[in-house]
């Protein structure tokens, strides 16, 4: 029988099958089993970010949190839920209106509203916070210093090492947003000095690589054919920084799978390993990745699929 050929799997939940399960119900609109996932998820604030970022997406273009707060308006998990749902939402405008197009003001204004209530409501949870710094940078001119730190300190407090968490705020200071890529970098790397042994927080700063590649190619039009962009995935830095994410990460890490919601970080830190060309880094997370992918952050850099079969040829990863 002949074998199959090697293709990624690009699961949007990243292997999470009770996840994926409960999209389907909300497709026509039941409520119950996404209140049961939430209930099961508990405090696990990985799996929870993780499930509530996928819900939300969704609950996007449906009415499903909005009935299941009429049944049970009181519901904690209901509220974090709809928070989040007001932030995907107010993105979704704003992608289809293009950028640089106007913002919905009203829409933001709904979404921080939604998200302050949620921290009421789960006084305890970090996600609503999470959506609180995301949405913030909708704002034209961001917000007031003292608020975002604010809400970063309430955060911390529940979640010192949400990568999520971190994502938000580092996306929040990057060029394309409301900082610069010096500002970018510095909370980057300030973050990862901090990490103890197995924490993934310093794959942030291959997620500022990204971002920086990003911010250069809307400059440049999308033509990506500058001396500083073709080197920017492997001077000394990228390559000095891909191997100190891997030490800091992965020297203290237990052997084990990854959970669905660290697929996304341990991606960026294989394309940042493939595109700097440090094997020995690269073969063993393309290896322990198997079939499971994400699409970004190897859509930044041409076909995801293409790229991943290719460098697990190159690393001499077996199917």
């Amino acid at each position: 029988m002949a074998r199959d050929r090697f293709a990624p799997d690009f699961d949007p939940d990243c292997g999470d099958a009770p996840l994926s399960s409960v999209k389907h119900d909300i497709v026509i609109g039941r409520w119950q089993g996404v209140r049961e996932l939430l209930r099961s998820t508990g405090p696990d604030w990985l799996a929870r970010g993780h499930r509530m970022r996928m819900l939300a997406q969704a609950c996007a273009s449906s009415s499903t949190v909005e009935t299941w707060l009429a049944a049970e308006p009181h519901s904690a998990d209901a509220l974090v839920l709809r928070a989040a749902t007001e932030t995907a939402r107010a993105f979704n405008l704003a992608i289809s209106a293009g950028r640089g197009a106007p913002i919905d003001q009203t829409r933001v204004d709904a979404a921080v509203l939604a998200c302050l209530a949620a921290t009421e409501a789960y006084l305890d949870d970090p996600t609503p916070w999470t959506s609180l710094i995301s949405v913030a940078r909708l704002y034209p001119a961001g917000v007031r210093r003292q608020e975002l730190a604010r809400w970063w300190d309430e955060l911390h407090q529940r979640d010192p090492y949400s990568m999520e968490g971190h994502l938000q705020v580092l996306h929040y200071y990057s060029a394309r947003w409301h900082g610069s890529h010096g500002l970018m970098y510095d909370f980057a790397r300030d973050a990862a000095g901090v990490a103890p042994p197995g924490c993934p927080l310093p794959v942030l700063v291959q997620y500022a690589r990204v971002e920086e590649f990003r911010h250069a190619l809307d400059t440049a039009h999308g033509r990506a054919t500058s001396v500083s962009l073709a080197q920017h995935w492997n001077n000394d830095g990228a390559v000095s920084d891909v191997r100190r994410t891997w030490e800091r990460w992965f020297a203290g890490r237990r052997e084990g799978a990854f959970a669905p919601g660290e697929l996304r970080d341990v991606n960026h830190l294989a394309h940042a390993a493939c595109a700097a060309r440090v094997g020995d880094v690269a073969a063993p997370l393309l290896a322990g990745l198997g079939r499971r992918a994400t699409r970004t952050p190897w859509s930044c850099t041409g076909d995801p699929a293409q790229q991943i079969v290719k460098y697990r040829r190159d690393h001499g990863v077996r199917d």
